[in-house]
């Protein structure tokens, strides 16, 4: 009986296949936003009456960009590290971090992107200043600075994990 329940829980990782794969989904969800700021970028850099909106809509870029970094690194490092590893051909690129990201590096590097991506939202928001209320601004910050230290902590703590496997 004890085998069934271990054979079954093991084989249920497979159950996060569907996940990942629509997390493709929203990768190419992501890359059709990201033409239409590409087009807005454009309208701006031609007929913008500022600059700031073009900074704004280049941020907007970068944004996306990392966002959608961030899901090819969940998606393909979260199967390979919970699901089964992938196996490429010979000729085949292969990414210079696959195989090398176990659960607690993929939780710091997710990190460490959340705080770049609100790092970049505090930035729009700041160049957009007239808009936004002083009360919203100092809201954006304090969750910035959460995220910011949430990041280090976790950093810190997968080092000291880290160190401590390294030991033994």
């Amino acid at each position: 009986m004890e085998r069934l329940i271990e054979r079954t829980l093991y084989a249920s990782r497979w159950l996060l296949v569907p996940m990942y794969l629509c997390l493709s989904v929203v990768l190419v969800a992501f890359t059709c936003r990201f033409v239409v700021e590409l087009v807005h970028l454009f309208d701006y850099a031609l007929f913008g009456e500022s600059e700031a909106d073009l900074i704004l809509a280049a941020l907007s870029l970068v944004d996306l960009t990392l966002v959608g970094s961030l899901v090819v690194m969940v998606m393909i490092s979260g199967y390979e590290n919970f699901v089964s590893r992938i196996e490429l051909d010979e000729g085949d690129e292969k990414l210079s971090w696959l195989g090398k990201l176990d659960s607690g590096t993929l939780k710091v590097k997710v990190a460490a992107s959340i705080v770049a991506i609100s790092s970049i939202h505090l930035l729009k928001s700041f160049m957009d200043a007239d808009k936004v209320t002083n009360d919203k601004l100092m809201w954006l910050v304090i969750i910035h600075l959460t995220f910011v230290v949430s990041a280090v902590l976790m950093g810190a703590l997968d080092k000291l994990s880290f160190g401590a496997k390294a030991k033994d």
